[in-house]
């Protein structure tokens, strides 16, 4: 079994790998290098912000990543899961789930009540997925706006 740690600077170029697989398969986001790279570095040195990933004898084979926000309707810490992801070669092996389960750990410790994500209505193994380790739908959709 992998495992599961903070992401470290060094993980970075492994990592953008990664949101490359995950980005390809995203009908809403484009992959782009830079933006990407920017955007990983700079949840590394944030304190509201986390990177897990599994590795297995020095490769990363999957990342998981939150942020903290403030909910008004919990009154208090929620986290994003923004970008969940494991390589296809080991899924199937219990690394989503215990890379969310490492993120479920990491909410706790801010003492946040409630856990999000969005995820992309036509990826049926991914919708799948979540329903299968807990996850339930809201009525909620997702708006945007770039600014």
């Amino acid at each position: 079994m992998p495992i599961m740690r903070k992401a470290r600077h060094e993980d970075v170029d492994q990592l953008v790998t990664l949101l490359r697989l995950l980005f390809s398969i995203e009908e809403d986001f484009s992959f782009d290098e830079a933006k990407q790279r920017r955007g990983l570095v700079m949840l590394l040195h944030n304190d509201r912000g986390c990177i897990l990933v599994a590795e297995v004898i020095g490769r990363v084979i999957g990342m998981c990543t939150g942020q903290l926000v403030i909910s008004t309707a919990e009154g208090g810490p929620a986290v994003v899961v923004e970008d969940m992801v494991v390589d296809p070669a080991h899924r199937r092996r219990g690394v989503g789930r215990s890379l969310m389960k490492a993120m479920a750990g990491w909410a706790a410790e801010q003492e946040a009540t409630r856990l999000q994500l969005l995820a992309d209505k036509n990826n049926s193994p991914a919708l799948s997925f979540y329903e299968g380790i807990g996850w339930q739908p809201t009525a909620l959709i997702c708006l945007r706006q770039y600014s």
